[in-house]
């Protein structure tokens, strides 16, 4: 790929998405705040966290909430995750007053609980059923579908190329490979070599749809060097933007060959108490203040003479608690 082109929009289906750098969906972080923090420092676009099927064909409030549009998100896709196609017809009747711009269907998510009823990675064991599924959903609704797997369940079963054509099969009309096995969990390293073999399966066998990757995206230029690598069409950053919603303006000014913004301790200041407003807004002071204890320890990583900081934030209870806490880092 030519390195002038390596930013570029993304056609999703009939969904035109004018940028290449997402915000992956991350479960216990890509809430309404995060995501629309992350949209203010250019994510291009953003999944919600991962929504039970069931839980929302039986209408529970909590995986609802889950589905919320953030105000400043013009696109934005819902992730579904199941185990079969039981309560799938019915999930998608809630699903529909959303008005998604993409449902995105989670098949590389590894925790036990989620795999033990045969979703997340574990529908890697199954490529059937993601054919079944993207084919519910392409017959039901207009919405073009997105599928995100891994490379295989573990090291013995590497059958990516055979889940791709599976979800294909289906319909989908967007592919996202997280370069590494169920078994490897997070563990270093992810294979981009798988990611070149998937966008060349593609182009082998003429399909036209976007194929994006993930794994070991920590570093702005990173996404410079996954794309330049491996010819994908573009990234989502994940744990990457945790503690760091600077990473998508960065990469995109990389990737433009302009001037790379640089992060300051006040640009980090302003972040953290942005995000908590955020918190606060959408769930309650009690609720946010909690929640904000991991955003704020991730923001604060590796910035010298913070650990005061983050002793003060870990028992914080008032938004008041954060402010006080954080005065130290103006002296930094």
């Amino acid at each position: 790929m030519n390195e002038q082109n390596l930013y570029h929009s993304v056609q999703i289906g009939p969904v035109t998405v004018p940028g290449n750098v997402f915000l992956a969906p991350l479960a216990g972080y890509t809430d309404i705040p995060f995501r629309t923090l992350c949209i203010e420092h250019g994510a291009d676009f953003s999944y919600t966290e991962m929504v039970s099927a069931e839980g929302l064909a039986r209408e529970g409030e909590k995986t609802l909430c889950l589905m919320d549009r953030a105000p400043n998100e013009k696109q934005y896709a819902i992730q579904l995750f199941m185990g079969s196609t039981d309560s799938l017809k019915e999930a998608l009747d809630q699903l529909e007053p959303y008005h998604c711009d993409v449902i995105d269907i989670n098949c590389g998510c590894p925790v036990p609980k989620v795999t033990k009823t045969g979703a997340g990675s574990a529908m890697m064991k199954n490529p059937s059923l993601i054919t079944e599924v993207v084919r519910i959903i392409t017959d039901t609704t207009d919405i073009p579908v997105s599928v995100k797997f891994r490379t295989g369940w573990d090291e013995n079963s590497e059958n990516f190329l055979t889940f791709a054509q599976a979800a294909l099969d289906g319909g989908a009309s967007m592919l996202t490979l997280h370069a590494r096995t169920r078994s490897k969990g997070y563990a270093p390293f992810a294979d981009w070599s798988k990611l070149t073999e998937l966008k060349q399966f593609c182009i082998d066998h003429h399909y036209q749809v976007p194929v994006f990757g993930s794994g070991d995206l920590f570093r702005a230029e990173d996404a410079k060097r996954m794309l330049a690598q491996t010819g994908i069409d573009g990234v989502m950053f994940a744990r990457g933007a945790i503690g760091n919603p600077f990473i998508f303006s960065q990469a995109k000014a990389i990737l433009k060959d302009e001037e790379v913004p640089q992060t300051t301790i006040a640009m980090r200041h302003e972040a953290i108490l942005r995000h908590l407003d955020l918190m606060i807004e959408a769930f309650g002071e009690k609720t946010a203040c909690t929640l904000m204890r991991k955003h704020t320890c991730s923001y604060l990583k590796g910035v010298p003479n913070t650990s005061s900081i983050k002793q003060a934030v870990v028992q914080a209870t008032k938004a008041e608690h954060y402010h006080v806490a954080l005065r130290g880092l103006v002296d930094l």
